[in-house]
């Protein structure tokens, strides 16, 4: 009786060590350009994130596991964001981390992920992130070239050949100003002006007084605000009748209110279906999530979602899907990252593939146009 006893108190406590384990907490670390001149992008990013971690724990977790979330801001510096990042893996001992905003941080931070072996899902776009592809690192806004294919394709329906560039001079513009002068050269546009600006520079007349002289049928703008907003609102002051293009890097209502609306008037740009989820057909397989993310974010802090927030909820739902298939350990997240299959998300349809740590293709965009103030669809 006494032995049966024993073997009983044993089992009970191999079950209890168990269930303990099972229910262990999984850390994950956020870093986000919340203050900043990038605060647009790292602010929304910082409260989806918050958001999601609130709404799993208030379900009781992820297959039984509580989330614990720890945020740090970068304020868009480089140098913080690598000592920020060896904090989340070596002190907080984070098992993914989300983030960071910028293309320049992300490029600094990868390094410490592939030699700490902790996933790193950036919220940035610079193509260079993922290609070539680097075993720890996945990213979730659309490559660079997807956005620059995007806008080449609809130049190329309204015959516009001759293409003007203005880019600016930091990794996210010097990476889509390399996608755009490769595949113009592809598809037979001319590039009759190359200009670059800098990430604090407060007039570009002096640029855009040279590229009116090269009279451009369009002209292609590359960065994120406010340069592109003020850019926007010298073309108008300077009467140039060129069309003018955005990236997808400002795909945001703030970038309609920097720039003002009249000056905006007819930009088009390619953004994430987030920004016209009210227009799309209802057989879209993103319109319903778009909308619940919508709804959910507008609730809690009362403003509209943003595509940049998307980037941190995508990120998010690609760790929680690894997590609901049995993943715990960093090593386990990554392999379930990149074996997940198909996963609707707020950017788009992620397939990642060991062969391609970013999964969206051109379906991940809609070429949209400013009227009035708002966004349409360019059909």
């Amino acid at each position: 009786m006494r032995k049966i006893l024993v073997v009983l108190s044993i089992m009970m406590l191999l079950c209890s060590a168990s269930a303990a384990l099972a229910a262990a907490p999984i850390k994950i670390g956020g870093l986000f350009a919340v203050t900043g001149p990038a605060a647009f992008l790292g602010e929304p990013e910082k409260n989806t994130l918050e958001l999601l971690v609130k709404e799993a724990n208030a379900k009781g977790g992820i297959n039984g596991s509580k989330i614990e979330l720890v945020v740090y801001d970068t304020g868009g510096d480089v140098t913080k964001a690598v000592q920020l990042a060896n904090k989340l893996i070596k002190n907080d001992r984070v098992s993914a981390i989300v983030g960071p905003s910028t293309t320049g941080e992300t490029m600094a931070v990868i390094p410490i992920a592939e030699k700490e072996q902790v996933p790193l899902i950036s919220c940035a776009a610079g193509i260079k992130i993922t290609d070539p592809v680097k075993k720890w690192v996945f990213k979730t806004p659309a490559n660079d070239h997807v956005a620059a294919e995007k806008i080449l394709l609809q130049a190329a329906r309204l015959k516009q050949k001759n293409i003007a560039l203005l880019t600016v001079s930091d990794s996210f513009g010097s990476s889509g100003r390399d996608q755009l002068k490769q595949m113009a050269a592809k598809h037979g546009f001319r590039i009759v002006a190359d200009e670059v600006y800098g990430p604090k520079d407060t007039d570009m007349t002096a640029q855009l007084t040279k590229i009116k002289a090269a009279k451009p049928d369009a002209i292609i703008c590359w960065g994120t605000n406010p340069g592109p907003a003020i850019i926007t609102r010298n073309v108008q002051q300077l009467g140039i009748k060129a069309q003018l293009y955005q990236s997808h890097g400002v795909a945001s209502k703030k970038y309609i209110e920097l720039a003002s609306a009249q000056a905006a008037q007819g930009v088009m740009l390619p953004a994430g279906k987030l920004a016209v989820f009210d227009l799309l057909k209802k057989t879209d397989p993103q319109a319903k999530l778009l909308k619940e993310y919508n709804d959910s974010y507008k609730k809690a802090y009362g403003v509209e979602a943003s595509t940049f927030g998307g980037y941190a909820y995508d990120g998010f739902q690609l760790i929680a899907q690894a997590v609901k298939k049995g993943a715990v350990t960093p090593a386990q997240i990554r392999d379930g990252i990149e074996r997940g299959g198909s996963m609707v998300g707020v950017s788009g349809i992620f397939k990642m593939t060991p062969r391609d740590h970013n999964g969206l293709d051109l379906s991940a965009f809609e070429m949209v146009r400013i009227e009035k103030g708002d966004w349409v669809i360019v059909r």
